[in-house]
């Protein structure tokens, strides 16, 4: 059954946040149909110098299965307060119970004001955290992340971010395959490390010039070679306290989350795309043994190798036999 995600377009909305929705859940090979409202059909401003001609209106969030709220600047969305009121209001009463909602950047002060993210974890872009935190005491707000996903609520950074949050869901509905098959049409990486600090403006630092490009590159080749902190520090060349700080700086995360995630999304690929046995698979991603792999599977996304293959292994869009 193809799954409907449903776009709130509001006066002021960013088309480039618009239209990632349509070109991602688009490129899906079928998998999505994706439509655009808005609270009161016909001309649409949006943040650019032309209007959008919208047909469709609020009842069209009656039927969706996702429902994707862009940031607008008509007003601003951090001058957005609880509660909601006039045809915004009318337009989110008509979700369903059970639909999941999301947001892309400053939507995210909707979803607030609605009622939606008190005591749950969300994010915005970074320019409005003070506004957020003034407003909306109550959600637990992370400025440093990409997206944020408590189930049926999710929350992306800034716009570009929504490409992000984007193929999480379509990585989350049908697997890491095909969401990393969307970012290969759309020319984007089908995931990014780190958070949006890495994006916050920070003073340039002068005596420490050097990254962990290299290192990282040759991890990405040697994924089951390394297995602790210092053997990383030794293929860099830097000191532990170094290379921690540096990584840090540059993924938003320590050498092992960093090299534990890369492992993770190498086994991901490897269930859904080949027939090697779960042992294979996680000697190949670096795990070492089946009982490693399972253990940081179900950490990561509370499921079992085997149930994880058994869900994903037809929605892949190809498969390759093992050798």
């Amino acid at each position: 059954m193809v799954h409907r995600v449903v776009v709130l377009a509001r006066p002021g909305v960013r088309p480039m946040e618009l239209g990632l929705v349509h070109e991602l859940f688009g490129a899906a090979r079928g998998r999505y149909e994706v439509i655009t409202c808005t609270p009161e059909p016909g001309m649409v401003r949006v943040n650019a110098d032309f209007h959008l001609m919208i047909d469709r209106g609020p009842e069209a969030l009656a039927v969706a299965d996702t429902v994707m709220i862009p940031s607008a600047h008509d007003p601003g969305d951090a001058e957005i307060t609880a509660p909601l009121t006039g045809p915004l209001a009318a337009a989110l009463a008509m979700i369903r119970p059970g639909t999941r909602i999301a947001s892309i950047c400053t939507g995210a002060f909707v979803l607030a004001a609605a009622g939606l993210l008190s005591g749950r974890p969300a994010t915005t872009h970074w320019c409005s955290e003070d506004a957020f935190r003034r407003a909306f005491p109550d959600v637990l707000l992370d400025p440093d992340v990409l997206y944020t996903d408590d189930g049926d609520v999710l929350t992306s950074a800034g716009g570009a971010a929504g490409v992000d949050l984007c193929l999480h869901l379509i990585r989350r509905d049908h697997g890491a395959a095909v969401a990393a098959d969307v970012a290969r049409r759309n020319v984007v990486p089908p995931h990014r490390e780190g958070g949006q600090a890495q994006f916050i403006a920070q003073p340039v630092v002068q005596d420490d010039t050097s990254t962990t490009s290299e290192v990282r590159t040759w991890l990405l080749d040697h994924l089951g070679e390394v297995t602790d902190l210092d053997g990383i520090a030794r293929c860099s060349g830097l000191s532990k306290r170094t290379l921690t700080r540096r990584f840090r700086e540059e993924t938003g995360m320590s050498p092992m989350q960093w090299l534990n995630q890369q492992r993770l999304h190498r086994a991901r690929w490897l269930l859904e795309c080949t027939d090697l046995p779960v042992d294979r698979v996680a000697e190949q991603a670096g795990f070492g043994t089946g009982g490693s792999l399972r253990l940081h599977l179900q950490e990561s996304l509370g499921v079992s190798p085997t149930t994880y293959r058994a869900t994903f292994r037809g929605s892949r869009p190809d498969r390759i036999s093992a050798s």
